[in-house]
């Protein structure tokens, strides 16, 4: 009879401990001492406010209120369900509720948000049954958002601001290949973690890539941030991946230089220039900065998708290894922004200049008639 064998097991050394990984961004400067910050109670809300204490379908108790937004209300609950485990709530507006726009954008971020499954994406939990009221269940996360660090320590060192948009290029290369495009990236929306790690939050905005846009969706109204918006976005064209990079782009601009492309005091003013133009080269406003960052951040902010990164690993992967990015020159052909008339730009410009079309069009149509009528009567 044959003898088996066991195979060895594999043991690690006695009074050993394996090593487990170091946090990502453990080596960031501006992300070691993070701290655990609330956000803002919007005064116009506090009415609708649960209290502490209240249950939702048996199994979430309300703790505190942590942020609020114009969309919703996030609170600190425990789940009962599991040993009072610490979760983040969000529950939406009454006028969200009853908003079929704003109601459609709630519900597809919980959608999407169970679909997603990566360490640097904000994890939701799925819910069994029937909800006794809109709510979403996520991971609770402490921290602050990469806004905040951004405001106090601008710009950041480049090495600091190349690990943390990797990061966040890392997790929305996720969602892409699970066809879907944030469309709305910015720092408030990237929590720095106390755990040294990050989180990409807030899919409402979310969406497939659409490859083709009619007349009519551009003339409709524009949904996102507008400071860190591609162009593409602002003009209600085709949206793919790559209008994510042009938004990670502007975001690595803004760190690099401590403020966004295209300044401007009116947000939406600075967004309508970007189908004409580029943003002052980040050399420019910050000397210091190698002239691989300027190529890398130029590069994600190329006005046409096809001169852009062609994909988010592509990207990443200049992020991760900036020293062998070749120099091409690409903020020697920076060209200033032009004025453009368009729906979203300049809407009273351009209803005035099709009113007065419309108008010259009656008028030589009115004319013309006149003439075909008199020739009729002089015969």
């Amino acid at each position: 009879m044959p003898t088996v064998t066991e195979a060895p097991v594999s043991r690690p050394p006695p009074n050993r401990v394996a090593a487990s990984p170091r946090p990502p961004l453990a080596e960031v400067a501006c992300c070691r001492d993070i701290p655990v910050l609330n956000g803002h109670l919007d005064p116009t809300v506090a009415s609708q406010v649960l209290p502490a204490g209240h249950l939702l379908d048996d199994r979430f108790e309300i703790r505190e209120t942590i942020n609020s937004s114009g969309m919703s209300i996030i609170y600190r609950a425990e789940d009962l369900a599991h040993g009072r485990a610490e979760v983040a709530i969000k529950v939406p507006l009454r006028a969200v509720e009853t908003d079929p726009v704003g109601f459609e954008r709630f519900v597809r971020e919980e959608e999407f948000g169970l679909k997603l499954d990566h360490p640097y994406l904000l994890k939701f939990f799925r819910l069994d049954g029937k909800k006794a009221r809109p709510y979403l269940a996520m991971e609770l996360l402490r921290g602050c958002t990469l806004d905040r660090i951004a405001r106090e320590e601008r710009p950041l060192p480049e090495t600091d601001a190349f690990k943390i948009v990797s990061l966040a290029s890392e997790a929305v290369g996720a969602m892409h290949r699970q066809g879907l495009i944030h469309r709305d990236l910015k720092p408030s929306n990237v929590m720095i973690t106390v755990d040294h790690s990050l989180r990409l939050m807030d899919f409402g905005l979310a969406s497939a890539p659409l490859r083709k846009r009619s007349l009519f969706a551009k003339m409709t109204g524009i949904f996102g941030t507008p400071e860190y918006m591609a162009p593409e976005q602002v003009e209600n064209g085709p949206i793919d991946e790559r209008t994510d990079i042009y938004a990670l782009g502007a975001i690595l601009y803004e760190l690099l230089t401590g403020q966004v492309p295209f300044y401007n005091e009116d947000p939406w003013q600075s967004a309508f220039q970007r189908p004409t133009g580029d943003p002052i080269a980040p050399r420019q406003l910050n000397p210091r900065l190698s002239p691989q960052a300027e190529e890398i951040t130029l590069h994600a902010l190329q006005r046409r998708a096809e001169d852009r990164y062609p994909s988010m690993a592509a990207f990443q992967a200049d992020l991760d290894a900036p020293e062998l990015v070749p120099v091409t020159g690409y903020s020697e052909r920076l060209q200033p922004p032009r004025f453009k008339l368009s729906w979203q730009g300049t809407p009273v410009w351009a209803g005035a200049l099709l009113g007065a079309g419309v108008l010259l069009g009656l008028v030589l149509l009115f004319v013309v008639l006149a003439s075909l009528s008199g020739h009729g009567h002089g015969k």
